[in-house]
């Protein structure tokens, strides 16, 4: 994030839709591999998470918040005709940007007709230490490193699934989630909709070779 948008573009944006998008276009310019580097208007409504932040009317929210931040100086916009139609192009009010613009509006360069790998904002995932703490209990030293030998062994996919079944079936223990992780590995899982586990699962557990480990 450029220096100069806390001390000075921050303290002048006084609208939450112009912010959220001035944020996002800089996080998601950054994550582009294009030179220049630009932003669709559909690169905006494309992207679901950042939708739905934007109010119920989303739509028109990006609208006015592009024409704001464009009103602004932060984004300079440029409108092509392409084979698809109209395309509203966006880059960031910096030298790069305006050389971008000068450019385009020369003919010098178009925008590429190439397909990008898609860069769209997901939710992040909870590190295995902090799903411990809010699913199961307090971290000790030891269930610690246990926690890091896991995650070399396991899918972080699998270890969050265990970690609901603990808690689901009220036994918030580590042994009870390493036992489902390791019946997982040797007799295999399924890839559909998770379940939780069965009473006759959870006797396997609890009174089945696994009892000692558990209990304690």
């Amino acid at each position: 994030m450029p220096n100069q948008f806390f001390s000075e573009l921050l303290p002048a944006i006084d609208d939450l839709a112009e912010l959220k998008l001035t944020l996002y276009a800089f996080w998601r310019l950054h994550h582009k591999e294009t030179d220049p580097r630009y932003l669709l208007r559909s690169d905006f409504l494309n992207d679901d998470v950042f939708m739905s932040g934007m109010g119920h009317q989303a739509e028109q929210a990006v609208s006015e918040a592009l024409a704001r931040a464009v009103a602004r100086g932060t984004l300079l916009h440029v409108s092509i005709e392409s084979a698809q139609g109209a395309e509203d192009l966006y880059f960031v009010n910096t030298a790069k940007g305006r050389a971008a613009v000068e450019a385009l509006e020369r003919g010098h360069w178009r925008p590429t007709e190439a397909e990008e790998a898609p860069v769209e904002l997901a939710a992040e995932r909870p590190n295995i230490f902090t799903l411990y703490e809010q699913n199961i209990g307090a971290l000790s030293p030891l269930i610690a490193d246990q926690l890091k030998a896991a995650e070399r062994e396991y899918p972080a996919a699998w270890i969050e699934e265990a970690m609901r079944l603990a808690v689901a079936n009220n036994i918030r223990r580590w042994r009870y989630i390493e036992a489902i992780l390791e019946r997982w590995r040797t007799e295999g899982k399924d890839s559909g909709t998770p379940r939780g586990d069965s009473k006759a699962d959870i006797r396997r557990y609890t009174e089945g070779k696994y009892k000692d480990i558990i209990q304690h």
